[in-house]
């Protein structure tokens, strides 16, 4: 008690100078400490964060890439399974091996020796059947060759491709059924990729230390890569551990997994935590050294600023100083409220307000710089894609090729329609060309093996609506209803535009596969993969509002209809307004 009251006594005849030093020290010195400290424990959360972010980011990336290089296979293969001339081929009875002979060389063997000859990652293209044909060396063989794989019962009745992939071989396959519309034969595609071009990016993520797996939706390893400097890491991370497994090895590895749902398989990414507490030593040890160095800066600060009353003053003039030099960085501060205080706030707020004006003119002369350029490339990039059309045209004309003339008309006037010089509005006439070309180009790269019948009124030609809300409907009608139609008939669109009061209604149908009545009601609903019907239905009602947008119908293996409802509009002026409204 005695000591308490000699403390209290002392600080009571200190001098007031050194009473507010020493309270500005203990005050200043207690945010710093508390925040250092609170840091200082902070910074192994924090990197594991970021290591976790990084992990994130890279994942992401290899499976755009792996997504992209299986689309592209998928890309080749549905080519050649609805390839009609392989259809036949492969189908036909055979009165002679010079009939057989014909087919291979003049059909089988340019399409399936052509892809992996354009690329090295895919190793082969081989057709298996049960018709009775000649073997040609490995681009057509018997089916008894793969009916004893445990994929086969499962792929060969199926209407879809599927993957087959091991860590274990080292193979990498993809395998589609030809459909017979006659079901007379058996015949599977099947594509064998290159293991390492495949998973290639896997093992360049990072310089070192970190390990890939990747697993069907069984837990069967498709992949996997490691590479620790410390040997004793490796193998820790099985293929084999289910989900509670990885979860129990998380103290040794930062862990980040993702989906890829379309082939059900499970990427994990994994580095050590090690790495991290190693990395963190030395931010630590900065830590420390800025707390302390914080602290005596303060301190020296205070000291000052309790002796020189004058020394606000002298910065606000050492500022104006670095202000008329160009330096518009304010660094003088002052939180009273007397005369020096207010001069230096007022003082502060006016630099802000220059650096904010300064600023302004600068970004929007960036913009400015920015529109002029892309409007630049809106006008050369379109010019000299449509005049390398034209030539190609020209050429095809002199070939006296009138398919591929047909086809760069048709792309024209497809691009043209759907740049429509950088603006989002077209008029109804224009959108109609768009869709036109689109299902000209389709119908050259289908062999004509289906028709079209339009029932346009012309007098909403003049109408103006947003532009590309059309050809994904037909695209879906055509990749996923006639496509995939199992009966012989020959396939049909139907595309239909008239005008209910002050509405325009388009409706684009299909005698397709149809659509599953649960997929039915969700299609509108569910996110899909590229620019889908979901895409579009926002967009529209984004836009016009939420009274209007698609509307969908089908029946399974007989038809599929949607129809898009949009409201009147006579111009771009019209349409603005009716968005602001």
């Amino acid at each position: 008690m005695n000591e308490m009251n000699l403390f209290k006594q002392g600080f009571i005849n200190l001098k007031f100078r050194k009473k507010i030093l020493l309270i500005c020290i203990v005050a200043s010195c207690l945010p710093i400490m508390t925040l250092g400290s609170m840091w200082y424990y902070q910074i192994q959360d924090s990197l594991v964060t970021r290591e976790n972010e990084n992990l994130s980011e890279a994942l992401n990336q290899s499976i755009l890439n792996i997504d992209y290089k299986i689309d592209n296979y998928l890309n080749i293969v549905n080519q050649i399974v609805w390839n009609e001339e392989i259809k036949n081929g492969l189908t036909a009875e055979y009165d002679s091996n010079y009939e057989m002979y014909k087919f291979y060389n003049d059909t089988l063997a340019p399409t399936l020796a052509t892809p992996p000859t354009l690329q090295t990652d895919i190793d082969s293209i081989t057709v298996y059947t049960d018709n009775q044909m000649n073997p040609y060396d490995q681009l057509l063989r018997p089916l008894a060759d793969i009916n004893q794989n445990s994929w086969f019962n499962s792929t060969k009745d199926s209407n879809r491709p599927t993957l087959v992939a091991s860590s274990e071989d080292e193979i990498f396959k993809l395998i589609y059924p030809i459909f017979d519309e006659r079901r007379m034969y058996n015949n599977i595609l099947q594509m064998e990729i290159n293991y390492q071009q495949f998973f290639d990016s896997m093992s360049s993520l990072f310089e070192e230390d970190y390990g890939v797996a990747i697993l069907d939706s069984d837990g069967n390893p498709v992949y996997s890569y490691e590479t620790f400097s410390d040997r004793s890491l490796e193998g820790k991370f099985s293929l084999l551990e289910s989900a509670e497994g990885v979860d129990n090895i998380e103290s040794d590895f930062v862990i980040q997994q993702a989906e890829l749902p379309s082939y059900s398989w499970t990427v994990y990414l994994y580095r050590p935590t090690d790495i991290i507490s190693a990395a963190t030593l030395p931010m630590r040890v900065t830590v420390v050294l800025v707390i302390l160095l914080s602290i005596l800066i303060m301190v020296l600060s205070i000291y000052l600023l309790a002796k020189v009353v004058v020394r606000p003053l002298e910065k606000l003039s050492e500022n104006m100083r670095k202000i008329e030099e160009g330096d518009l960085t304010v660094s003088v501060f002052n939180s009273g409220t007397d005369e020096i205080g207010s001069l230096i706030k007022q003082f502060g707020d006016m630099v802000n307000k220059l650096n904010n004006m300064i600023n302004q003119v600068y970004k929007s002369k960036i913009a400015q710089q920015e529109y002029e350029m892309k409007a630049l490339q809106a006008q050369i990039n379109p010019h000299f894609f449509y005049n390398s059309l034209s030539l190609i045209n020209s050429k095809a004309i002199m070939a006296e090729q009138e398919e591929i003339s047909q086809m760069t008309q048709h792309l024209s006037s497809f691009y043209r329609t759907t740049l429509n010089k950088g603006r989002s509005i077209i008029e109804v006439e224009k959108e109609l060309e768009n869709v036109i070309s689109y299902i000209n180009i389709q119908q050259l790269m289908h062999s004509n093996s289906f028709d079209v019948h339009y029932e346009l009124d012309k007098s909403t030609y003049h109408y103006t609506m947003l532009n590309l809300l059309l050809q994904p409907l037909v695209e879906n009608a055509i990749n996923h209803g006639i496509d995939h139609k199992e009966s012989s008939e020959r396939g049909k669109l139907m595309i239909k535009l008239k005008r209910i009061e002050n509405t325009l209604e388009f409706s684009v149908t299909d005698n397709g596969a149809g659509i599953e009545p649960t997929k039915l009601q969700s299609i509108l609903t569910t996110k899909t993969e590229g620019y889908g019907v979901r895409n579009v239905h926002n967009r529209v009602q984004l836009f016009y509002g939420s009274s209007y947008g698609l509307k969908y119908e089908s029946e399974m293996d007989y038809y599929t209809k949607v129809t898009l409802v949009i409201p009147i509009v006579h111009g771009e002026t019209q349409l603005s307004h009716h968005v602001d409204e």
